[in-house]
């Protein structure tokens, strides 16, 4: 049984001006793509200080996101202790609560002691 796909001794190869074209055109999109690639813009901020205060915007937002998932979870803990009666589960779950609020408000309170 004879397999019906082509192998490199079947394939017909480039011959005269297709080959030229061919070459051509690869070298053609390899340039583009190199000048393409190379040509990148660069956007600078005028202010220095503004990069600075979004970066800290956007790792204190991500702070607050972390806070506010402890934070509920530390309230489904209280509600599963509430309903297990388990007291040290109701300590962890008010802890963690605590501690989600202190997360979650982790930059007003710096700014409050900033000043």
């Amino acid at each position: 049984m004879k397999n019906n796909s082509i192998t490199k001794k079947e394939r017909m190869p480039l011959q005269g001006n297709v080959r030229k074209g061919f070459k051509l055109f690869v070298s053609l999109v390899v340039c583009l793509t190199i000048i393409f690639t190379l040509a990148v813009t660069a956007f600078a901020a005028d202010d220095p200080v503004a990069v600075v205060n979004n970066l800290s915007t956007f790792i204190f937002g991500l702070i607050r996101a972390v806070g506010l998932i402890i934070l509920g979870f530390g309230i489904v803990q209280v509600g599963l202790s509430l309903k297990s009666h388990d007291p040290s589960q109701r300590a962890n779950g008010f802890l963690t609560v605590a501690g989600g609020i202190v997360i979650t408000f982790a930059k007003e309170i710096l700014d409050l002691i900033v000043g």
